[in-house]
């Protein structure tokens, strides 16, 4: 998936290049900032083609918190499933039903959450670098991104309630879609493996389990 991201490589050098670019937490915090449509809606309104990876980002940041969600998050985890399926559909706007696009993403608490996640990117904005920016200009990578963030979303959903097992697989898909947003394999690598540990780590505690049950009875 290709982005409207500026080369950070200019005449004036990468140094300038970077300071005069607008980052994705730059984009974000000045979103945050109109006062305008906070919704999910209208972040999709935005920030066009970039709205599929921050909506996963947004929706998934908070299961990916190492805290027990209860299943409060699974409405989130639905939201990215379709998101993600929309991108195997091959669409390039986000659609969501008026309910959903609706859901505020900046009210209360959340708004507290977001500023963490800006911290979060300015963090990987500052280690990153692109890496294999061609592989992100394909009708195929969006079929894959697709597709492993609707793999992540489905493990984050299918996660027993108040274990926590979700927070691996959403880590996953956040990092994913990050390292497209950044354009940057190495990041895209980081979370395949994040959401892989994770639905690895599902199936092993849920078959070993299953095992104690049938054992029990």
């Amino acid at each position: 998936m290709r982005f409207s991201r500026p080369d950070r490589t200019s005449a004036r050098g990468p140094a300038d290049s970077r300071r005069d670019a607008p980052t994705v937490a730059d984009e974000l915090e000045q979103w945050l900032r109109t006062g305008g449509d906070t919704s999910l809606g209208g972040l999709a309104a935005v920030f066009g083609a970039k709205s599929f990876a921050l909506v996963f980002v947004l929706l998934l940041g908070v299961p990916a918190l190492p805290l027990p969600t209860g299943g409060a998050t699974h409405v989130f985890e639905l939201i990215a499933m379709l998101i993600a399926l929309e991108l195997l559909a091959g669409r390039s706007e986000v659609w969501l039903p008026r309910r959903w696009s609706r859901l505020e993403m900046a009210s209360g608490g959340r708004r507290r959450f977001l500023h963490g996640l800006l911290a979060l990117i300015r963090r990987l904005e500052r280690i990153s670098r692109p890496r294999l920016r061609f592989l992100f200009d394909h009708r195929l990578s969006n079929i894959v991104f697709g597709a492993l963030a609707l793999a992540g979303s489905l493990g984050a959903f299918l996660a027993p309630p108040f274990t926590g097992l979700d927070t691996l697989p959403a880590l996953g898909v956040v990092l994913l879609s990050l390292g497209v947003l950044l354009e940057d394999f190495a990041i895209v690598v980081l979370g395949v493996a994040t959401g892989a540990a994770g639905v690895a780590l599902e199936v092993a505690l849920g078959t070993a389990a299953l095992h104690g049950l049938s054992g029990l009875l």
